[in-house]
């Protein structure tokens, strides 16, 4: 099997592999999958397996950014895999996901991130549990009893504001220190304000985006971030005027989103979780990129295994201070911290040192893995799916 990234001219022998893998793609939705697809397909992001002029897998590899304690992180997001069915079970998907990996590396981005539609395999590559996207279901008439500040002003941004709409999403993430969101750019919220069946709402330091689902009794919310309170109550005191028709709101909001301390009455909450994974890419790049808690001091030695990217491998001290971190390359330590690629992402992630100690995950001292928990500590959540 021959793979190579895909011309503009051969972007359509995809569409029967994908159809096959996740479903029948309607034209309309191919020829806006292919409008979208052309930067990336200059650059080289598209990727193919070919089997003399036949496509038996596909990997696609965005340019993305991902928000680590309010700072944002260069980021592979990885999606659109595919294996032919008969080609299944050959060794084809690993191939694939090799390649996919070193151009994660190549492209130079310190993470990757993909929502996997099966674990084992990405899970042998390095990729491991991070966070998910969360959609909450509340009662539309829980939020009508939201009040707004009438002194905000909220306007309806049409597609000539899709930069201004990108920087007051990126302003909230930054200044609200979240872990997990994707930052994405003009030409996707250009795209956003365009869809007619979006109803788009745009403050100083807001943005929702919002549309009627199953048969007009849902008001889906797909994106409500907010940089203040009183924002915030403006913003949801839009969604919740829509409750006279609506019996439900499903929003896309993060685990400790502030919506759920506006609301009177919470006692049972109906929440569907989509799992992500998380790849650390750059070692050294990624923990410099990423953001901590400014408190917190940490010097401790690790020992990293990584066959896929051996650059990440080897001894190394890890320490940060005054918000800054720093991986640098450091003799062996016997006391060191020894983990490999999964273990990595997952405390890169957040994940507690003690739950990585119990899983296996990483061995070593309880006392280092304590410290680390400080040090990593994030509730990483996506509002997006790709």
């Amino acid at each position: 099997m021959e793979i190579r990234a895909l011309g503009a001219e051969e972007m359509a022998r995809t569409r029967d592999i994908r159809s096959r893998a996740f479903g029948a793609i309607s034209d309309e939705a191919w020829a806006n999958r292919l409008r979208v697809a052309g930067p990336g397909v200059e650059a080289g992001r598209y990727l193919a397996g070919f089997d003399g002029g036949r496509v038996v897998a596909t990997a696609s590899v965005y340019d993305m950014t991902q928000w680590w304690r309010g700072r944002s992180v260069s980021m592979a997001g990885v999606s659109g895999v595919t294996v032919a069915p008969e080609e299944r079970g050959r060794g084809v998907g690993r191939a694939m996901m090799t390649a996919t990996l070193r151009r994660c590396a190549e492209f130079g981005h310190a993470l990757s991130m993909l929502f996997p539609l099966t674990t084992p395999l990405y899970r042998s590559f390095g990729w491991e549990q991070a966070g998910a996207q969360h959609w909450t279901e509340l009662p539309a008439e829980a939020l009508r009893a939201v009040r707004a500040d009438a002194r905000v002003p909220v306007r309806r941004p049409t597609a000539d504001d899709a930069a201004e709409v990108a920087a007051v999403i990126d302003r909230v993430h930054r200044t609200a220190l979240d872990s997990g969101p994707v930052g994405l750019g003009t030409a996707h919220w250009r795209m956003v304000l365009q869809e007619e069946s979006n109803y788009v709402h745009l403050a100083e330091d807001g943005f929702l985006s919002y549309h009627w689902a199953d048969g007009n009794n849902v008001l889906k919310v797909d994106r409500l971030v907010a940089g203040s309170e009183r924002t915030l109550r403006a913003l949801w005191a839009i969604v919740g005027s829509g409750s006279s028709a609506a019996r439900t709101v499903r929003a896309c909001i993060g685990p400790q989103d502030p919506v759920l301390w506006l609301l009177r009455e919470r006692s049972v909450e109906d929440v569907r979780r989509k799992q992500w994974m998380l790849r650390v890419v750059d070692a050294p790049a990624a923990i410099e990129a990423r953001g901590y808690p400014p408190g917190i001091t940490a010097d401790v030695p690790l020992r990293v295994e990584d066959e896929h990217l051996p650059a990440n491998a080897g001894s190394w001290r890890l320490t940060v201070r005054d918000g800054e971190g720093r991986l640098e390359r450091s003799a062996e330590d016997p006391g060191a911290l020894r983990l490999g690629a999964r273990g990595l992402a997952a405390l890169y992630a957040g994940v507690p040192g003690g739950t990585l100690l119990r899983s296996g995950l990483i061995e070593g001292g309880a006392a280092e893995a304590d410290v680390l928990s400080g040090v990593f500590a994030a509730s990483p959540f996506a509002l997006d799916y790709f």
